[in-house]
């Protein structure tokens, strides 16, 4: 299970909340002030609904959640 976040700062130009994988040595992380821990998740689908919880628009980091990247 990898642990994952969630950007609280929305994306420029899209509105959306990025989800990342911190176990995935992502580079694109957002600041620690603007991550909000989403626990441990089996795959990033989870992590993307439990991030809903919170925003209603979240999409998947293009480098370490792609599969949950969807635009």
């Amino acid at each position: 299970m990898a642990k994952y976040i969630v950007n609280r700062t929305a994306q420029y130009g899209s509105g959306e909340h990025e989800v990342h994988n911190l176990d995935a040595d992502c580079s694109h992380l957002p600041s620690r002030e603007n991550q909000l821990a989403l626990g441990e998740h089996s795959t990033c689908s989870s992590a993307v609904q439990a991030a809903r919880r919170y925003y209603n628009d979240v999409n998947g980091c293009y480098y370490c959640a792609y599969a949950c990247h969807t635009t």
